[in-house]
């Protein structure tokens, strides 16, 4: 005490000298706020952002991404349905092995969007543990999103409000908080943008947005598709990559709608006997005597000719009835004969047909099944042997078509 009474004022003189250097000396910058990091690639975004804690904006070089360019051709003859794969639909870890020991070239729909917005995190996540290189994924932007949803708009330092990006009259579509996005409302415009730029950031190269007709409310003046379709090839362009742009169409006729999207695509339609029809639209729901709805048969003549590719597959929609729940009800050996000959059916066409390798099922559905009863997978480790047959037809077909997209 007697000390500091007796050298106060040196005290205080040099303790204010020293405050007096520190403000002129360290950075204003450091002492408010942390520098944002310039990264090579964008930081991975988390899929659902705490309210008080909003993602900042990412910073993005202007280099090249070196993916290589699609293959149309051989994405027709091996592409592979891969519903939610890098989604983690399945979460085990034998779909990577399924997907390591296939021969298939094009994954389609690997990355799953329906009523839930996409987590780069875990796409790179599964992706890492991918050992063949030679991979092209897809992304599905479905038609329908929960409104609650919680995501990051990293563009304007909040969140989606998801609930501005519904059709009028869509209210709980598809469930409860559940709509209809639309294309004609800037804010799905701008979470389309956002998703579909980090997609490609992240390796993914084939989009393709679910029954279209209930995006685009104007189909003969679709102004907004080619507006959304646009800006998704610009950012490619810009980027060094290219990208294919896919829809599902069912019956739309419209030549000039069908040409903004590089395919269309559809189910199949399967019959118990492995058959399937020829004819526009699929008997089980069309009369044309009483002018029912059509599902559409996208490898009729109909289509064919105003459409610059066409994918079909084994439809599934989680229902007992459907194209995958029929086919997984198959004995063994009828499954691989019906995969062969579909797959050279349509081929045969310039159609590409999507071999199943992952897709869900009704959980009471019977026959065989994957790792869980809700879902298919062709993997040799569970139920569905398919995964050996549909590398041989992968193998034998692949040669006869030349590349060149």
């Amino acid at each position: 005490m007697k000390f500091f009474k007796t050298h106060k004022r040196k005290i205080i003189v040099l303790s204010t000298f020293w405050l007096m250097v520190g403000w002129f000396v360290i950075p204003k910058s450091t002492t408010f706020k942390e520098p944002v990091p310039t990264f090579a690639v964008p930081p991975k975004v988390p899929k659902a952002i705490p309210s008080t804690e909003i993602t900042p904006e990412i910073t993005k070089e202007n280099s090249i991404l070196s993916f290589p360019d699609p293959d149309i051709d051989r994405m027709k003859t091996q592409g592979c349905v891969a519903d939610g794969f890098l989604s983690g639909y399945n979460r085990s870890s034998k779909d990577i092995k399924v997907i390591n020991n296939s021969e298939c070239y094009y994954l389609h729909r690997a990355l799953e969007t329906w009523l839930d917005a996409p987590d780069f995190s875990e796409v790179q996540e599964i992706k890492e543990q991918i050992e063949k290189k030679d991979i092209l994924y897809g992304m599905f932007i479905a038609e329908a999103i929960n409104k609650k949803e919680n995501y990051a708009f990293i563009k304007e330092d909040r969140k989606f409000d998801f609930s501005e990006m519904c059709r009028d009259g869509s209210k709980n579509y598809w469930g409860e908080h559940s709509c209809k996005p639309s294309f004609s409302e800037k804010e799905y415009r701008d979470y389309l943008q956002q998703i579909t730029e980090e997609a490609i950031e992240n390796g993914i190269q084939v989009f393709m947005f679910g029954q279209v007709f209930y995006q685009e409310e104007n189909i003969e003046n679709p102004v907004y598709t080619k507006e959304v379709v646009q800006e998704m090839r610009n950012y490619a362009k810009k980027r060094g990559v290219k990208i294919v742009i896919g829809a599902q169409t069912n019956d739309i006729e419209n030549e000039n709608y069908l040409r903004i999207f590089d395919f269309i695509e559809g189910g199949i339609g399967l019959h118990p006997s492995g058959e399937v029809e020829d004819q526009p639209c699929f008997s089980r729901w069309w009369n044309p005597a009483d002018g029912g709805w059509c599902w559409a048969l996208l490898w009729h003549e109909k289509y064919t000719s105003k459409a610059n590719n066409i994918f079909v597959h084994l439809d599934w929609s989680g229902v007992i009835g459907d194209d995958m729940s029929k086919f997984s009800r198959m004995s063994e050996e009828k499954r691989h004969t019906t995969l062969r000959e579909l797959h050279d059916k349509f081929t045969s066409q310039n159609v590409g047909f999507l071999m199943p390798i992952l897709t869900p099922l009704h959980k009471d559905n019977g026959g065989c099944h994957g790792p869980k009863k809700r879902f298919y997978s062709a993997s040799m480790k569970y139920g569905c042997k398919d995964l050996d047959v549909i590398n041989s037809i992968l193998v034998e077909t692949k040669s006869k078509f030349v590349s060149g997209f």
